[in-house]
């Protein structure tokens, strides 16, 4: 694949601005292509930067649930943008590799509260309504802040991944800060 399904965006204007504070002054191809809609962009610039820099989950939970939309939605980019926030989380080599088996819940290399937070996310992406038992178990570790930030965490990188994989934006070389 050698580029996006749209060129891209001029990267001039406020919503432009926007995103370069929230990226650390640079754009990202994802980015170039939102500003096609300054308004969408401005708009998804505040709920992303709230899901991955203000909620009160630990980091480590947020960038598994990433990494798992990643896997279950195919989405390269978002696991490479990804990838280097989930270590810093502590994520493990082992943890990533079972992120990308049919079941990582089931994996030994998992807390409690991680398994209980990937089968949530299973369950969230592949068929929306996610049952009682799965959340009870992550009601059993999160309390109601926790838990509609997760399930906002769960919907708003399985939107990241249809933008990204819809539009076929190719995987950055690394990191996407923000």
């Amino acid at each position: 694949m050698t580029g996006a399904r749209l060129p891209d965006a001029d990267g001039d204007g406020p919503a432009a601005e926007v995103l370069r504070a929230r990226r650390g002054g640079e754009l990202s191809s994802l980015d170039r292509l939102l500003l096609h809609s300054p308004a969408v962009a401005e708009g998804w610039s505040a709920l992303l930067g709230a899901l991955r820099n203000g909620t009160t989950l630990t980091a480590d939970l947020t960038e598994l649930v990433v990494l798992r939309v990643a896997v279950l939605n195919d989405a390269a980019f978002e696991w490479v943008a990804h990838e280097p926030a989930a270590r810093r989380a502590g994520v493990t080599d082992a943890q990533l590799a079972a992120l990308r088996t049919r079941d990582p819940a089931a994996a030994p290399v998992f807390s409690a509260v991680q398994a209980a937070v990937l089968r949530f996310t299973d369950a969230s992406s592949r068929q929306v309504d996610v049952p009682d038992a799965v959340f009870s178990a992550v009601r059993a570790h999160l309390d109601d802040r926790q838990v509609v930030e997760l399930v906002t965490t769960v919907a708003g990188y399985a939107m990241v991944s249809r933008f990204l994989v819809a539009l076929r934006v190719p995987a950055p070389a690394g990191e996407v800060a923000g």
